[in-house]
């Protein structure tokens, strides 16, 4: 399938090299940024891949744009707007890595055959991309009432357009723990964690529910675990799931819910490690985007194949 990519900066950049490197059907023949001096535009150019630095406009009026059947969008949310808008007039397919939410959300692990045929699909957040799958894994064994999740990354990973979508961040990643991950109530949270040297991305999810086994939930998650590491290898736990009480003598409120609630807490610890295709292992939000992007674009080539 021959592609094309909207931003050359950290994201743009990453899903270019990473699509070289490991993708035997994503063919990336060109990508448009708006700042001439980027990296990422000099990088396709040095690799044989068309370049424009007058962004979307400058790509419709590339040659290889006719070719094109599917373009990422890894830019922000407020630009996807009017990028949706343009690569729907050129009957172009859409899979957008910011947090505008104009399609559907897609979690590769969680509902990747629902979506397929969609015309513009939505790869939620690096949080929800690195949450999401927890909360399914729960909730595939005991109905999910509430959770709530934080992600940490490395500041230095956060380009303008992550910085700039701050509140779509939490907005969707939210809505993606309730619409993908099947929680009655999700939240979610993220820090720029400014250490020096930086650290890897790091992900606590909190779910409570009413029912379960305990040993039913962990296995859950751990086999949730083991299918996101076929396409993020840097993807793990942290320490043992952790299922405790909550009882009616001690028991937990929410305020969003205005009840107590009684019933079991899980606790997930997570953590991504880049591949580090394009830049350090630490940026591992980044890594679960693009790579969770690929294997999206990937499945969309083989129902379109077959």
């Amino acid at each position: 399938m021959k592609t094309a990519i909207i931003g050359s900066g950290n994201i743009g950049t990453d899903l270019l090299i990473k699509s070289m490197r490991s993708s035997e059907t994503i063919d990336v023949i060109a990508i448009c940024g708006i700042d001439p001096e980027s990296d990422g535009l000099a990088r396709a150019e040095r690799i044989g891949v068309a370049t424009t630095a007058d962004g979307i406009d400058g790509l419709v009026k590339l040659d290889e744009f006719s070719e094109v059947e599917l373009v990422f969008d890894a830019t922000s949310a407020g630009a996807h707007l009017r990028h949706d808008e343009v690569l729907r007039n050129h009957g172009k397919r859409i899979l957008d890595l910011t947090p505008a939410a104009i399609g559907p959300y897609v979690v590769p692990v969680v509902n990747m055959d629902e979506h397929l045929d969609a015309p513009n699909v939505n790869m939620v957040t690096c949080g929800g991309q690195a949450t999401v799958p927890m909360v399914a894994a729960v909730a595939a064994v005991a109905p999910v009432e509430y959770s709530e999740i934080v992600s940490s990354v490395a500041s230095i990973s956060a380009g303008p357009g992550t910085r700039a979508n701050i509140d779509e961040f939490t907005e969707t990643t939210a809505k993606a723990l309730e619409v993908v991950g099947g929680a009655s109530l999700g939240k979610a949270i993220i820090v720029l964690n400014p250490a020096d040297p930086p650290l890897i991305m790091r992900n606590t999810v909190f779910c409570l529910t009413q029912t379960g086994e305990p040993d039913d939930i962990r296995n859950s998650v751990h086999a949730m675990v083991e299918r996101v590491q076929q396409y993020v290898p840097g993807y793990r736990l942290k320490q043992e799931v952790q299922v405790d009480p909550i009882t009616e003598s001690e028991p937990v409120r929410i305020p969003q819910l205005d009840r107590k609630f009684t019933g079991w807490k899980v606790s997930v610890f997570l953590e991504v490690e880049g591949a580090g295709h394009y830049l350090p292992p630490y940026a591992g939000n980044l890594d679960i985007m693009t790579s969770a992007a690929l294997r999206t674009a990937e499945q969309i080539d083989a129902r379109v194949q077959a």
